[in-house]
Protein backbone atom coordinates (compact mmCIF):
# COMPACT_ATOMS: atom_id res chain seq x y z
CA UNK A 1 0.00 0.00 0.00
CA UNK A 2 1.21 3.20 -1.02
CA UNK A 3 0.87 6.34 1.68
CA UNK A 4 0.78 9.45 0.29
CA UNK A 5 -0.19 11.14 3.59
CA UNK A 6 0.70 10.46 7.07
CA UNK A 7 -1.99 12.34 9.97
CA UNK A 8 -1.05 12.63 13.65
CA UNK A 9 -3.31 13.48 16.94
CA UNK A 10 -1.24 15.78 18.77
CA UNK A 11 -1.76 14.97 22.40
CA UNK A 12 0.02 11.76 23.45
CA UNK A 13 1.66 11.36 20.08
CA UNK A 14 3.69 14.18 19.00
CA UNK A 15 3.88 15.80 22.70
CA UNK A 16 3.87 14.11 26.28
CA UNK A 17 1.19 16.62 27.23
CA UNK A 18 -0.51 15.05 30.38
CA UNK A 19 0.85 18.28 32.70
CA UNK A 20 0.02 20.70 30.25
CA UNK A 21 -3.49 20.29 29.88
CA UNK A 22 -4.71 19.16 33.52
CA UNK A 23 -2.78 22.35 34.63
CA UNK A 24 -5.07 24.27 32.09
CA UNK A 25 -7.90 23.33 32.82
CA UNK A 26 -7.53 22.77 36.11
CA UNK A 27 -6.62 27.00 35.96
CA UNK A 28 -9.76 27.11 34.55
CA UNK A 29 -12.02 25.73 36.94
CA UNK A 30 -9.65 27.62 40.14
CA UNK A 31 -11.03 31.04 38.22
CA UNK A 32 -14.56 29.77 38.43
CA UNK A 33 -14.52 28.41 42.20
CA UNK A 34 -15.06 24.97 41.16
CA UNK A 35 -12.61 22.34 42.51
CA UNK A 36 -9.93 20.42 40.30
CA UNK A 37 -10.75 17.69 37.74
CA UNK A 38 -11.66 13.93 39.51
CA UNK A 39 -8.85 11.47 38.14
CA UNK A 40 -10.95 10.34 35.49
CA UNK A 41 -11.32 14.11 34.01
CA UNK A 42 -7.47 14.07 34.38
CA UNK A 43 -7.68 11.05 31.73
CA UNK A 44 -10.35 12.31 29.41
CA UNK A 45 -8.64 15.82 29.37
CA UNK A 46 -6.35 14.48 26.83
CA UNK A 47 -8.69 12.73 24.56
CA UNK A 48 -12.01 14.83 24.15
CA UNK A 49 -11.83 18.82 23.40
CA UNK A 50 -12.66 21.34 25.77
CA UNK A 51 -16.61 21.77 24.39
CA UNK A 52 -16.84 18.06 24.92
CA UNK A 53 -15.07 18.26 28.22
CA UNK A 54 -16.57 20.89 30.38
CA UNK A 55 -20.23 19.25 28.75
CA UNK A 56 -19.26 15.90 30.61
CA UNK A 57 -18.98 17.54 34.01
CA UNK A 58 -20.70 20.47 33.61
CA UNK A 59 -23.84 20.26 31.44
CA UNK A 60 -26.46 19.53 34.03
CA UNK A 61 -25.65 23.12 35.37
CA UNK A 62 -25.84 25.25 32.02
CA UNK A 63 -24.74 28.52 33.80
CA UNK A 64 -21.79 27.23 35.10
CA UNK A 65 -21.23 25.46 32.08
CA UNK A 66 -21.69 28.76 30.45
CA UNK A 67 -19.06 30.49 32.65
CA UNK A 68 -16.45 28.15 32.85
CA UNK A 69 -16.78 28.03 28.66
CA UNK A 70 -16.03 31.54 28.97
CA UNK A 71 -12.99 31.62 31.55
CA UNK A 72 -11.27 29.14 29.04
CA UNK A 73 -11.61 31.38 25.83
CA UNK A 74 -10.73 33.96 27.92
CA UNK A 75 -7.00 32.11 29.55
CA UNK A 76 -3.60 32.11 27.66
CA UNK A 77 -2.80 28.88 26.96
CA UNK A 78 1.25 30.23 26.00
CA UNK A 79 2.24 29.46 30.01
CA UNK A 80 1.03 25.94 29.44
CA UNK A 81 3.02 25.21 26.03
CA UNK A 82 6.68 24.81 28.80
CA UNK A 83 4.41 21.64 29.98
CA UNK A 84 4.80 20.07 27.28
CA UNK A 85 7.31 17.53 26.20
CA UNK A 86 8.16 16.66 22.60
CA UNK A 87 8.69 13.57 21.74
CA UNK A 88 12.26 12.07 21.21
CA UNK A 89 13.83 12.88 17.90
CA UNK A 90 9.98 14.61 16.56
CA UNK A 91 12.10 16.65 14.16
CA UNK A 92 14.10 14.48 12.76
CA UNK A 93 11.55 12.25 12.33
CA UNK A 94 9.19 15.05 10.53
CA UNK A 95 11.79 16.09 8.51
CA UNK A 96 12.39 12.72 7.05
CA UNK A 97 8.37 11.57 6.46
CA UNK A 98 8.15 14.72 4.56
CA UNK A 99 10.45 13.71 1.89
CA UNK A 100 8.25 10.61 1.19
CA UNK A 101 4.62 11.65 1.95
CA UNK A 102 2.45 14.54 2.93
CA UNK A 103 1.75 15.01 6.67
CA UNK A 104 -0.98 16.77 8.59
CA UNK A 105 -2.08 17.42 12.24
CA UNK A 106 -5.56 16.40 12.94
CA UNK A 107 -6.61 17.44 16.86
CA UNK A 108 -8.98 17.98 18.70
CA UNK A 109 -7.59 21.09 20.39
CA UNK A 110 -9.24 24.41 19.16
CA UNK A 111 -7.35 27.43 19.11
CA UNK A 112 -4.15 25.90 20.41
CA UNK A 113 -3.49 24.30 17.37
CA UNK A 114 -1.25 26.97 15.30
CA UNK A 115 0.27 27.46 18.82
CA UNK A 116 1.64 24.21 19.47
CA UNK A 117 3.05 24.04 16.49
CA UNK A 118 4.54 28.11 16.85
CA UNK A 119 6.17 27.41 20.05
CA UNK A 120 8.31 24.15 18.98
CA UNK A 121 9.25 25.37 15.90
CA UNK A 122 7.43 23.07 13.58
CA UNK A 123 4.54 24.44 11.68
CA UNK A 124 6.72 24.14 8.46
CA UNK A 125 6.71 20.24 9.08
CA UNK A 126 3.46 19.64 8.70
CA UNK A 127 1.55 20.73 4.93
CA UNK A 128 -1.71 21.15 7.06
CA UNK A 129 -3.17 21.39 11.06
CA UNK A 130 -6.54 21.07 11.60
CA UNK A 131 -8.44 21.19 14.76
CA UNK A 132 -12.25 21.62 16.44
CA UNK A 133 -12.67 25.12 14.98
CA UNK A 134 -11.97 23.88 11.41
CA UNK A 135 -14.86 20.96 11.31
CA UNK A 136 -18.50 20.62 12.03
CA UNK A 137 -17.54 17.68 14.99
CA UNK A 138 -14.90 16.55 16.77
CA UNK A 139 -13.73 13.31 17.22
CA UNK A 140 -14.84 10.45 17.54
CA UNK A 141 -16.60 11.30 14.24
CA UNK A 142 -14.35 11.06 11.21
CA UNK A 143 -14.88 14.89 10.35
CA UNK A 144 -11.03 16.24 10.88
CA UNK A 145 -9.60 13.09 9.39
CA UNK A 146 -12.17 13.77 6.06
CA UNK A 147 -11.12 17.13 6.23
CA UNK A 148 -7.54 16.20 5.83
CA UNK A 149 -8.53 13.74 3.01
CA UNK A 150 -10.71 16.51 0.82
CA UNK A 151 -8.28 18.98 1.02
CA UNK A 152 -4.83 16.98 -0.71
CA UNK A 153 -7.74 15.17 -2.57
CA UNK A 154 -6.79 11.50 -1.46
CA UNK A 155 -8.56 8.75 -0.59
CA UNK A 156 -8.73 6.57 2.57
CA UNK A 157 -6.47 3.80 1.40
CA UNK A 158 -3.46 6.49 0.61
CA UNK A 159 -3.53 7.86 4.61
CA UNK A 160 -2.93 6.80 7.76
CA UNK A 161 -3.47 8.26 11.35
CA UNK A 162 -1.45 7.89 13.99
CA UNK A 163 -3.57 8.27 17.98
CA UNK A 164 -3.15 7.05 21.28
CA UNK A 165 -6.78 6.91 22.14
CA UNK A 166 -10.07 4.83 21.84
CA UNK A 167 -11.37 8.20 20.70
CA UNK A 168 -8.69 8.32 17.81
CA UNK A 169 -9.16 4.82 16.62
CA UNK A 170 -12.88 5.33 16.29
CA UNK A 171 -12.85 8.68 14.05
CA UNK A 172 -9.93 6.36 12.13
CA UNK A 173 -12.41 3.83 11.21
CA UNK A 174 -15.52 6.01 10.66
CA UNK A 175 -12.64 7.43 7.88
CA UNK A 176 -12.08 3.92 6.66
CA UNK A 177 -8.27 5.19 7.14
CA UNK A 178 -5.75 2.85 8.06
CA UNK A 179 -5.01 3.45 12.51
CA UNK A 180 -1.41 3.16 13.71
CA UNK A 181 -2.09 3.03 17.75
CA UNK A 182 1.35 4.30 19.62
CA UNK A 183 2.07 3.71 23.26
CA UNK A 184 0.93 1.46 25.90
CA UNK A 185 -2.51 2.86 26.29
CA UNK A 186 -3.60 3.01 22.51
CA UNK A 187 -6.32 0.28 21.06
CA UNK A 188 -5.37 -2.10 18.86
CA UNK A 189 -4.69 -0.81 15.58
CA UNK A 190 -3.59 -2.31 12.42
CA UNK A 191 0.07 -1.57 13.65
CA UNK A 192 1.67 -0.67 17.15
CA UNK A 193 4.47 1.48 17.53
CA UNK A 194 6.27 2.55 21.04
CA UNK A 195 8.78 5.41 19.23
CA UNK A 196 7.49 7.73 16.71
CA UNK A 197 10.62 6.82 14.53
CA UNK A 198 8.86 3.08 14.28
CA UNK A 199 6.66 4.52 11.94
CA UNK A 200 9.11 4.32 9.26
CA UNK A 201 9.13 0.38 10.22
CA UNK A 202 5.38 0.00 9.81
CA UNK A 203 5.29 2.40 6.91
CA UNK A 204 8.32 0.61 5.04
CA UNK A 205 9.04 3.68 4.31
CA UNK A 206 12.58 4.34 1.95
CA UNK A 207 14.28 5.32 5.35
CA UNK A 208 16.85 3.34 6.58
CA UNK A 209 16.73 2.60 10.44
CA UNK A 210 20.02 2.87 10.75
CA UNK A 211 20.44 5.94 8.74
CA UNK A 212 17.78 7.38 10.53
CA UNK A 213 19.83 6.47 14.10
CA UNK A 214 22.84 7.84 12.46
CA UNK A 215 21.07 11.27 11.92
CA UNK A 216 19.71 11.29 15.59
CA UNK A 217 23.23 10.26 16.97
CA UNK A 218 24.96 12.98 14.80
CA UNK A 219 22.26 15.75 16.56
CA UNK A 220 23.24 14.91 20.01
CA UNK A 221 26.83 15.58 19.96
CA UNK A 222 27.88 19.36 21.14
Amino acid sequence: MSVKLVIFDCDGVLFESEQANIAFYNAVLERAGEPPLPLDGEVACHALSSAQLFEKYYGDRPELLARIRAIAQSIDYGPFYPLMKPRPHLRTVLERLRRRCKTALATNRGKTVAGVLEHFGITDLFDLAVGVLDVDRPKPHPDLLVRCLEIFGLGPHEAVYVGDQEIDARSARAAGVRFIAMGPMAPDGEARIDRIEDLFDVLALDVHPTSLSRSMNMRRRP
